[in-house]
C-alpha cells in the first residue's frame, strides 16, 4: 500500500512539473530508484538547474569557488 501512495505523490508531483499525465503515470510507477532515473529525459527536463537555484541549491562548483577563491583551474 505504501508503494502506491509514494508514486501517486510522485505522479502528482510531476504534473505539477508540467510533465503530461501519461507520462507521469508511467514515470511515478517505475521500479528504479532515484539514481537509475536521475538521467533519463523526464528528470532532466522537469528538476532543472534553475528550478533548483529558485529553491535554494546552489552548484557545488560555485560553492567551491566561493570557499576556495584562490583555485585557478589553469594550474
Amino acid at each position: 500500500m505504501e508503494r502506491l501512495e509514494k508514486a501517486e505523490r510522485r505522479r502528482k508531483n510531476l504534473i505539477r512539473l508540467g510533465v503530461e499525465q501519461g507520462k507521469a503515470y508511467a514515470f511515478s510507477r517505475t521500479r528504479k530508484g532515484g539514481w537509475a532515473i536521475a538521467q533519463s529525459p523526464i528528470m532532466t527536463t522537469t528538476v532543472t538547474l534553475e528550478r533548483l537555484r529558485k529553491r535554494g541549491y546552489e552548484s557545488m562548483f560555485v560553492y567551491y569557488q566561493t570557499v576556495n577563491p584562490d583555485w585557478n583551474p589553469l594550474f
